[in-house]
């Protein structure tokens, strides 16, 4: 396991700063130390207080940690004035840590000063010389170039001048500028652009603490620095499609966004299983369709087919009992998948899901149980998406929920030519949904 370690200033609300940095480094699967330069008391809309570290217990940090654990890499953020610098600077040159990832923190997303003017200078004339990689956003590479930066162009030039101050590369972070969210590394030789689509949202804070710890934490892997800088990105781009609102302001990014995609399907998963095993331990086979059966669960977060765990050879009827030939598995039913994303649309709580036998019985019983039934008329269904292979269940369920104020309990249609009738039975979760079936058997 890679050691890391982290200098820089305490976020209290855990947004960026060292909070951003040590999940950063942990979710990414290597361990995280920490040299803490200030305390600033802070929410999602303003730096209300800001306590500099006396130096003498910066430096007391510094060395109680080097001395016993060797550091596979330092990434630098918030060092607030030109002591700080200095001693950090100093630091540096002593010690052998190999990877050195500088952001230079000046102002926080509320405006607040995090560097002071000599600290600015300090950072260019001790720092800049020492670092692997440095990663300023636009304003802050128009204080280490000395330029304005309105196009790609200026960039790039910027960029070369921070490069002849002293840094090995640089890599600018183009947030600030309109368009897609465009990133210029220069390694001294080449000059390479990194984009992605641009999240619209405002909960951005601790989007550069966040990809310069990814980015220190790639490179202790042996990576090339365009592999590190790409891998950072993709991770940063999907911590910012991920932020949440939190407080009353800006949000923070989640790097706990793509890890915590995979433990969602896995989670999901599991309840799909343990729901199917119920199911087979009730003999259900009655309720099997011809055209067989699936059960469908979404993560929280779902915007595609992939985020959708069904069946992949469905759920079949054997005489009176049922059996899948494979396991749940991410993408795994289109149709269902499509159900539910599009139940989601209007209620993001309804993750699942299945398709039972239509039978003027079963839809008797469920009324029976005082559900909210609804169903709608494949015959109306326009040509138009007659001839879209997999829309009919979107636009049947769509055409119901926009006129409703709820999730049904039941969605049913009587077919048409070729289509056989169908219910389907919704629900929060794959055992709410087969509690309900049960109850038809």
């Amino acid at each position: 396991m890679k050691k890391i370690l982290t200098v820089a200033g305490s976020d209290s609300c855990g947004g960026a700063g060292i909070q951003a940095d040590l999940k950063t480094i942990t979710l990414l699967g290597e361990y995280g130390l920490s040299v803490v330069t200030a305390l600033t008391a802070q929410n999602t809309q303003t730096v209300a207080g800001i306590y500099p570290i006396p130096i003498d217990f910066i430096e007391s940090q510094w060395d109680t940690v080097v001395s016993d654990i060797q550091v596979d890499a330092v990434k630098t953020g918030m060092l607030w004035d030109k002591d700080v610098i200095s001693l950090v600077a100093q630091k540096m040159k002593k010690s052998n840590i190999p990877i050195k990832v500088f952001d230079p923190v000046m102002v926080s997303k509320s405006g607040a000063s995090l560097l002071t003017k000599e600290g600015q200078s300090a950072f260019i004339k001790r720092l800049l010389p020492l670092a692997t990689v440095v990663t300023p956003n636009i304003p802050e590479a128009r204080i280490l170039s000395g330029e304005a930066i309105r196009t790609i162009k200026d960039m790039e030039k910027a960029a070369r001048i921070i490069h002849k101050k002293g840094a090995k590369n640089v890599l600018i972070k183009g947030g600030h500028r309109r368009g897609a969210a465009l990133d210029l590394l220069f390694d001294g030789n080449q000059i390479f652009h990194l984009s992605s689509p641009r999240t619209k949202t405002i909960h951005t804070h601790g989007t550069g603490c966040t990809l310069a710890s990814a980015l220190a934490v790639e490179l202790t892997r042996n990576s090339t620095l365009l592999e590190a800088a790409e891998k950072a990105k993709r991770f940063v781009s999907k911590a910012i499609a991920s932020g949440f609102p939190l407080g009353k302001g800006q949000g923070p990014t989640n790097p706990y966004a793509v890890l915590g995609r995979d433990v969602e399907i896995y989670r999901a998963i599991q309840a799909l299983q343990e729901a199917f095993q119920t199911l087979q331990d009730s003999n259900a086979g009655s309720l099997i369709p011809e055209v067989q059966s699936n059960l469908g669960y979404a993560i929280p977060s779902a915007q595609s087919i992939e985020d959708v765990v069904a069946f992949p050879s469905r759920i079949i009827r054997f005489r009176e009992g049922i059996f899948t030939a494979a396991s749940p598995e991410p993408g795994g039913s289109r149709h269902v998948a499509n159900i539910i994303l599009t139940a989601m649309a209007f209620d993001s709580q309804y993750r699942s899901v299945m398709n039972i036998r239509y039978e003027k019985e079963i839809i008797s019983r469920c009324r029976r149980q005082n559900w909210r039934i609804r169903h709608f008329d494949r015959r109306k269904e326009p040509d138009k998406i007659k001839n879209k292979e997999g829309a009919t269940l979107e636009w049947g369920v769509g055409s119901i929920l926009q006129q409703s104020s709820y999730i049904p309990d039941v969605i049913y249609d009587l077919g048409d030519m070729g289509k056989e009738p169908m219910i389907r039975i919704f629900g929060k979760t794959p055992q709410e949904v087969i509690k309900k079936v049960l109850c038809l058997i």
